[in-house]
């Protein structure tokens, strides 16, 4: 009996795992290698990472090899997410589930594209759940990030981003569907990507910089790392988009930067900005 049950969970795993696969793509963005994303509607709409999305335009690979010129939507480097379209219609679409309702200790699956492999999956358990992250007991690796983590009926419940003090962490699918639906946030105009100071610190890394944008003005360089905001240092990858949208328009907004192994503060001036990017 107990051999039994086993067979049959590892088969619905296998099962999930393989829907799953046939909705994550390969993204290839530049110089920043391959990266992954998440079909997130049939009709050619596809969710990622915006530091895997650092140009307006990428190239697609379908699970069935196809591949597409892709170009970037929407785009919200402080929450890390990027939207890309590419012409193709009755696309394999993700079921989409709702973080808000997953518990700690549930089984869940990432699925990537790591070291330019494709369809990797790894499994693990939720161990913090909150508005901002979905944090979980499972290895990630470069090319990871943008792909699906994924309930274990295959609902994908976060958009996977980074490692921290060993943990995965993604950004919620419910995170998601606010930002595609294209609400007013604050924008410093600048793509970053997370970064792991050491066992307590994390930094954003800026790779980009939008020209005339508020953080060119206050002198933000690209290379820098953001540490935190007005002495509160950064735990999690959202924190910075927390505490902007907690700011008021056009407040002076002290940013902690780390710059060759010094720090310092720039003052922004806090703008909303819509997280559609028209260049």
């Amino acid at each position: 009996m107990a051999n039994t049950i086993f067979t049959n969970i590892a088969a619905e795993l296998t099962a999930v795992a393989t829907k799953l696969r046939h909705s994550t793509v390969k993204i290839n963005s530049g110089s920043l290698g391959i990266g992954s994303g998440v079909i997130w509607q049939s009709d050619g709409v596809i969710i990622t990472n915006a530091h895997v999305a650092t140009s307006n335009s990428a190239t697609v690979e379908l699970s069935d090899g196809r591949k597409f010129d892709a170009l970037r939507t929407h785009f919200n480097p402080q929450q890390d997410l990027a939207a890309l379209k590419i012409a193709a219609t009755d696309l394999t679409a993700a079921k989409i589930g709702n973080s808000e309702a997953l518990r700690v200790g549930e089984l869940v699956l990432a699925v990537g594209n790591p070291f330019a492999d494709s369809g990797a999956v790894t499994t693990g358990i939720i161990c913090t759940n909150n508005s901002r992250t979905v944090m979980a007991d499972l290895r990630l690796y470069p090319g990871n990030s943008g792909g699906p983590l994924a309930d274990c009926l295959g609902r994908v419940v976060g958009i996977n981003t980074m490692i921290a003090h060993g943990l995965a962490v993604a950004v919620p699918s419910n995170t998601v569907d606010r930002f595609l639906s294209g609400n007013t946030r604050p924008q410093l105009g600048v793509t970053l990507q997370p970064v792991l100071l050491d066992r307590r610190a994390l930094g954003l890394l800026v790779l980009s910089i939008l020209p005339g944008g508020v953080a060119e003005t206050a002198g933000v360089q690209i290379g820098d790392v953001l540490i935190g905001v007005a002495g509160r240092l950064f735990t999690n990858p959202n924190d910075l988009a927390k505490y902007l949208h907690q700011s008021n328009n056009n407040q002076s907004l002290p940013l902690q930067v780390l710059r060759g192994g010094q720090q310092f503060v720039v003052y922004v001036a806090v703008q909303s900005g819509n997280p559609v990017e028209a260049t």
